[in-house]
């Protein structure tokens, strides 16, 4: 079993997911808050694979919690529950180390889909968001001429799944646009995550977003 913990201030939210992932049957919803003070300990005892939180909670919001839990031992891989008004928290979760951005009416499917992803050790980039983060945290022509340099190194081949990547597409979409294997196609990512220098997913969208691969 995938095991999850929520963190969100409204209760709405929190049940809406929980409903979501445990009708999954490989998904079980191990813990749950509203306030990012508690996030640690919570993980710390339940142990948790991925942790949803939102970037605003009231006391404290997604970033403390987030900087909580990467300084664990064993952290969860963290995706950040957002809306379509993405805003100056999106930066600095990137920087923190956040896996993911998903929306909070993220289509069921999608939702189940991104925590088995991130529970196998994937980043997530929902498409209903994904030109949104990247635009809030591009830099501009300063960061534009070192993306380009870096996909100049790839092969046309290597620079299309990145392009794919920045478009929120996962390893089985990517695949099927490119008429190519899952297996390949984790292959491909897994390589150009190396000759880019991204931890994850959402680093590589943003070379891509930079680099002009994406609009």
């Amino acid at each position: 079993m995938i095991k999850v913990m929520l963190a969100d201030d409204e209760d709405l939210v929190r049940s809406g997911l929980r409903t979501i992932l445990t009708s999954a049957g490989d998904i079980e919803v191990v813990a749950e808050t509203d306030d990012g003070l508690h996030v640690a300990d919570l993980a710390r005892q339940h142990r948790p694979h991925v942790a949803l939180l939102d970037i605003r909670m009231r006391s404290a919001d997604g970033l403390f919690a987030l900087r909580r839990l990467r300084a664990l031992p064993e952290p969860p891989k963290v995706a950040m529950l957002t809306t379509f008004d993405v805003d100056e928290y999106v930066t600095e979760a990137l920087r923190i180390g956040a896996s993911g951005f998903l929306l909070k009416d993220t289509e069921p499917a999608v939702l189940v889909r991104a925590v088995r992803d991130l529970a196998a050790g994937g980043a997530v980039l929902d498409p209903g968001v994904a030109a949104r983060v990247l635009s809030t945290v591009a830099d501009g022509e300063r960061a534009a001429e070192p993306a380009r340099r870096l996909l100049a190194s790839l092969s046309e081949r290597e620079r299309e799944v990145v392009g794919l990547i920045g478009q929120g597409l996962s390893n089985a979409e990517i695949g099927g646009a490119l008429h190519l294997s899952e297996a390949t196609v984790k292959g491909y990512v897994s390589a150009v995550l190396g000759k880019i220098g991204a931890v994850n997913r959402v680093q590589a969208a943003l070379v891509a977003y930079r680099g002009g691969l994406i609009a």
